[in-house]
């Protein structure tokens, strides 16, 4: 079977679209649509479903994308292989993890990742959807709790806790708040509790909306929350995690906070030799390590 052709096929299968297809494949769609249709000649198979939206896999074209599935999940797991020599580490490692731990906390520290393996690729992928490491949608994740796939390799990175925050110029204006009660006087800005985030922090802000509050701020992300509460739009419910980097942040009513969120670092089990895995992973605990050395020195934790 013609190795390029089953290329063609599984980008084709994977982006739904001849045109997607086109785009990742640098080809014109017309060289696509002929290598499909020999393909499927040299199979005696229809291997699509076309109509007006796309592309849809018939069942052998499904049966023909879980082996092609595989095979690129066994070539990248060689390559990495390969490329992980003794000497020296490069080479792309793609990280998962959500918005707000990505943007405000990991983002930030890739720098000391780079001073030591500056010829390291770190693809960083956003998303609070969970992406499927063993398929290969990512090669590591780090995520608000335990991955359940049996075939992971996890370790928890720390604990995480859902907190109140206002600056200082917006407290030295209105005030802070000595309990519950005193937010009428307040603006609360925060997710909404249907908002993807970690059910600790959804439960922690359906807390609040439950008191009567002056006026509410709603943002689909952390970072958005994190601009309102810098800019002294009101209070603030963040992670405690991104507090040391913006030291004018102040707590508002200690006493409250989510419950415990465990913060996980996962990758495959084929993965668990990889030298850019065992980098970043050290990376990682490194930076934790002094992150909550830090907090504990401005009393934050």
């Amino acid at each position: 079977m013609d190795w390029d052709k089953l290329r063609i096929f599984h980008a084709v299968a994977d982006e739904g679209s001849i045109t997607n297809a086109s785009t990742h494949l640098n080809l014109s769609q017309s060289a696509i649509s002929r290598q499909i249709r020999a393909l499927e000649e040299s199979l005696n198979a229809i291997l699509f479903h076309r109509h007006a939206r796309g592309l849809l896999l018939t069942e052998q074209g499904e049966l023909l994308f879980s082996t092609t599935v595989a095979m690129s999940k066994q070539l990248e797991s060689a390559t990495a292989g390969i490329r992980d020599t003794e000497d020296e580490l490069f080479g792309e490692l793609r990280v998962t993890t959500t918005n707000g731990f990505g943007a405000l906390w990991l983002a930030p520290r890739l720098p000391h990742l780079y001073s030591k393996y500056p010829e390291i690729k770190i693809d960083l992928v956003l998303a609070e959807r969970v992406l499927d490491l063993s398929m290969r949608q990512a090669d590591l994740a780090i995520r608000m709790k335990e991955p359940t796939h049996v075939d992971l390799i996890r370790k928890k990175l720390m604990t995480a806790r859902i907190r109140l925050y206002a600056s200082r110029k917006y407290l030295a204006q209105v005030g802070a708040p000595a309990g519950l009660c005193d937010f009428c006087n307040h603006r609360l800005v925060c997710q909404r509790p249907s908002s993807y985030q970690a059910a600790a922090g959804a439960a922690l802000v359906e807390e609040l909306l439950s008191n009567p509050i002056k006026s509410i701020v709603t943002v689909n992300s952390y970072y958005g929350v994190l601009q309102g509460v810098c800019h002294d739009l009101g209070i603030g419910v963040l992670p405690d995690y991104i507090t040391e980097d913006f030291p004018d942040l102040e707590r508002v009513l200690p006493e409250l906070e989510s419950e415990a969120v465990p913060v996980f670092l996962a990758y495959p089990e084929e993965l668990r030799h990889s030298k850019r895995v065992a980098a970043f992973r050290d990376f990682v605990q490194e930076e934790i390590i002094q992150h909550r050395a830090q907090l504990r020195k401005l009393g934050k934790l």
